[in-house]
């Protein structure tokens, strides 16, 4: 008696993968054919918004322990302080070099196309009309987040709880490398059971992201319908050469710049890299967030790409919090594209400005859906262009958004791997990249 071969389950990253494109087909269709309708609103509001709110709840909530005992162990298993310092120069050396070349694709291409050239002054009036309070917001939010000495002095917090508790992921992160340094430097048999405690948090955590997983096809399914069923075409038609332009750089910096940087430092081919990290980078994509990310980033590090804990577990909290290749291209191209609206020259020299203001803004992008806004805001008024000129892009910015966040994570875990890879440990990368990530 033959029994029935039994039905291979489909991948995680495919059925994420799945619902992400039924989402956005069924909300581009519904934003077609039933765009004003009251039971459109019912089903955003009450049940696609909903789902992907508790996934990503569910994301978030892992965030601030896995921050914490990852970065911890990370620094204490690194042992000696001279190769965590090491360690850490090249990291940002990696994150400030990466996101330079990310600026300078976003700066040529905006230079070839002149999307700005192209946008209707009519439309322009129309645009800064519909957005201006929330442009009015982000100028309002600027203010808050202008750099200065102060900026330096809040990364160390006075409070370690409130840091967490507020979402200060800067704070945090230099508590927890303090905490981490401070256990190399206690006696061995002190140290031994607070380690034991972060792995066992560790490991509860991925345990809780495990959960979150099994949500994701539904919960990206409902983030990306209420995006696109939303969503004005009126407003992406008038902006498009604009969206087409950021969108080519961020494919080209990624499947080009991050591919070849792969295959030149790691020694994994453009294909192998991204096929390893398609869950990751869909989840970067429908939730726009690098912090919401993050513990998917460390276990497609460490299960796909055999990065070692320590390793994994140091490099990419900080890169969610610091390294931004796509926010930082996003924001050069924006800058550029306004100043071609409002016809302020910019020359060479204020080209170099926006590349070094882009880099260093980044560092400090909050990790988290349209965190960079505020911090682009500031750059505009720096360079000559109108700051309320951001109303024009507001339209558009979660689409972009949404792109701009995967090769920030996909940057994230390129560094970790050259990191690894320049401290000669080794890569146990798996056959097959079929492991839930």
């Amino acid at each position: 008696m033959t029994h029935p071969a039994p039905r291979r389950r489909l991948a995680l990253h495919t059925k994420i993968l799945l619902g992400l494109v039924l989402g956005a087909v069924a909300g581009v269709v519904s934003n077609i054919y039933a765009r004003e309708s009251p039971a459109l609103k019912w089903v955003v509001d009450d049940v696609a918004q909903p789902i992907g709110q508790i996934f990503l709840r569910m994301l978030f909530m892992v965030v601030v322990p896995l921050v914490f005992a990852s970065v911890t162990m990370g620094v204490a298993s690194l042992g000696d302080l001279r190769r965590i310092g090491r360690v850490g120069v090249k990291t940002l050396v990696i994150f400030l070099l990466t996101t330079a070349l990310a600026v300078c694709v976003g700066l040529t291409l905006v230079n070839l196309i002149r999307p700005g050239d192209a946008l209707d002054p009519a439309m322009r009036t129309a645009l800064m009309a519909e957005y201006s309070s929330q442009a009015g917001e982000k100028l309002v939010a600027s203010e808050e987040t202008r750099f200065g000495v102060n900026t330096f002095v809040n990364v160390v917090p006075r409070n370690p709880v409130a840091s967490a508790a507020n979402g200060d992921m800067l704070g945090l992160i230099f508590f927890s490398l303090v905490f981490g340094i401070a256990l190399t430097l206690i006696a061995e048999e002190a140290a031994k059971p607070v380690m034991r405690l972060l792995e066992g948090i560790n490991q509860a955590v991925m345990v809780i992201i495990g959960f979150a997983m099994r949500l994701a096809p539904l919960g990206v399914a409902g983030l990306i319908f209420s995006v696109t069923a939303r969503f004005g075409f009126d407003v992406l038609k008038s902006l498009g050469l604009y969206v087409v332009t950021v969108l080519v750089a961020l494919a080209i910096h990624q499947f080009g710049v991050i591919g070849l940087i792969a295959k030149a430092f790691v020694g994994i081919g453009p294909r192998s890299f991204f096929s390893r990290a398609r869950a990751l980078m869909i989840t970067a994509f429908s939730t726009s967030s690098s912090n919401a990310t993050l513990p998917t980033t460390i276990r497609t590090a460490e299960d796909n790409f055999g990065v070692p804990p320590e390793i994994a577990g140091f490099v990419l909290p900080l890169g969610a919090t610091m390294n931004m290749n796509g926010t930082a291209l996003f924001e050069g191209v924006t800058v550029l594209f306004l100043a071609q609206v409002f016809a302020v020259q910019m020359d060479l020299v204020t080209q170099i400005v926006v590349i070094i203001m882009a880099v260093v803004t980044a560092i400090g992008v909050a990790g988290v859906p349209s965190g960079s806004i505020p911090l682009l805001v500031m750059v505009l008024g720096m360079v000559g262009v109108p700051p309320e000129g951001i109303a024009l892009v507001l339209g558009v910015d979660r689409i972009l958004d949404m792109a701009r966040t995967v090769p920030n994570v996909t940057g994230d875990l390129l560094t970790a791997l050259i990191v690894a890879r320049s401290e000669r440990l080794p890569l146990v990368v798996p056959e097959r990249s079929d492991t839930a990530a």
